[in-house]
């Protein structure tokens, strides 16, 4: 019996010939990501060794510029760790900001086969790349740091064949809150993506769908390699180290095998509190009065997510009474959006674009909800109180299903403004 792409990459990172699910298997790490609330005084301990400072990366972004004294102390007690390790690859506030997640995409720092941890939720993200990506607590990243090593239990694997190509008005959120709705809950399972429609997903798509894994509460999610995968390290990472990449093998062993038809797929909207078992069709909702609309985070903060947007808005205008922020992902895609007019479309309709940042997603700054406000998000949750205070209402759907609520100041189907 063969192994799932997951179990290949713990066995070989584990010095192992084989892994199954059940056991526990301890693997070399080779990058750690540490971001700015890992500095916060409520959870920093004074580090005295790290084993591998070149395998290490430090990205401020939860809370980038500072939103408050607390913040602003966490980013001297970050610098000062960078410069006590001589950390290279270090993403302070200013040319090279961004989100942790979006930064290790921009960067191809996530090579296939590999391991990589941080201690936010959403590390899953580097999935996308063929690598084992997962968050962990601040004292396995503290272990992580100064051992090089780390320790997982190895779940049973669920795979998706992804068939067929997106309806305009679909992207892959959509197919997302198609999976949430209709499979619900991945806990302590892998999560494996391929099939037949990966030469038409870029690895923006693939991201947002590895992202949200952590949505799943799946405990990894990946998907396979190819040819995209490789031009993109290429491009991104030119003088990155040899890779591993893993396939699954012919025989692996899936709890069960799923295939999602892109091509069935309709624009859909998670409404509050959850988003597991909880999606509607947009159409179920539409007409829902919103205050706020938000696209950005690391799930949709990509330059495809703004220009989705722009081409919805397409010289229309925000509604009256509602607010629409969009938060680039990093000042990579910030440049790249302005450098191709996309930012002036949306400022032109009424959006705020704030700089790269978490922001509104966590409820930290920039776009925090008040009571029994409304918002529509394309981000990464919509738990009560995520984006502020607990009495309002988070609906989720996608970047397009979010600039056309937008436009109307109600839940809307982006489909009339593509067709």
């Amino acid at each position: 019996m063969g192994m799932t792409i997951i179990e290949k990459i713990l066995a070989r990172q584990g010095s192992q010939s084989v892994v199954r699910p059940g056991d526990l298997v301890t693997v070399n790490v080779d990058t750690v990501v540490m971001f700015d609330n890992n500095f916060m005084d409520s959870v920093w301990r004074d580090i005295l060794h790290v084993a591998y400072p070149e395998r290490v990366v430090v990205a401020f972004d939860h809370r980038a510029p500072a939103a408050h004294i607390e913040s602003a102390k966490a980013h001297q007690t970050g610098r000062a760790f960078v410069e006590k390790f001589g950390i290279e690859r270090f993403h302070d506030v200013g040319a090279k900001q961004g989100i942790a997640h979006v930064l290790v995409a921009d960067h191809a720092y996530a090579m296939p086969g590999t391991v990589l941890l941080c201690s936010d939720s959403h590390t899953c993200s580097a999935g996308a790349f063929n690598c084992v990506a997962r968050g962990v607590g601040a004292p396995d990243i503290t272990y992580a740091l100064t051992k090089g090593e780390t320790w997982f239990r190895v779940g049973e694997t669920v795979r998706y064949d992804l068939e067929g190509d997106f309806n305009p008005a679909v992207s892959m959120k959509d197919v997302f809150l198609h999976i949430a709705g209709t499979f619900g809950g991945h806990e302590t399972m892998n999560v494996e993506f391929g099939g037949s429609a990966l030469p038409h997903l870029n690895m923006n798509a693939r991201r947002t769908l590895t992202t949200m894994g952590a949505e799943l509460s799946a405990e990894f999610a990946t998907f396979e390699p190819d040819q995209t995968l490789v031009d993109h390290i290429g491009a991104n990472n030119p003088g990155h180290p040899a890779y591993d990449a893993q396939l699954p093998d012919a025989d692996a062993a899936y709890a069960d095998r799923r295939t999602i038809n892109l091509d069935g797929i309709v624009p859909l909207v998670a409404l509050p509190d959850s988003v597991l078992d909880n999606s509607r069709p947009v159409g179920d909702v539409a007409g829902t009065a919103i205050d706020q609309a938000f696209i950005g985070s690391c799930a949709n903060g990509t330059i495809d997510d703004l220009e989705s947007a722009a081409r919805v808005l397409g010289g229309r205008q925000v509604a009256k009474g509602t607010r629409l922020i969009v938060t680039p992902g990093s000042q990579t895609i910030y440049l790249q959006a302005a450098q191709r007019g996309i930012l002036a479309a949306l400022v032109e309709a009424g959006a705020v674009v704030t700089n790269p940042t978490c922001g509104a997603c966590g409820g930290g700054h920039l776009g925090v909800l008040g009571a029994g406000e409304i918002c529509i998000t394309a981000s990464t949750r919509n738990f009560k109180g995520r984006m502020g205070d607990p009495t309002a209402k988070i609906y989720m759907g996608s970047p397009a299903t979010v600039a056309a609520s937008a436009i109307k100041g109600v839940i809307a189907d982006p489909a009339e403004f593509l067709s």
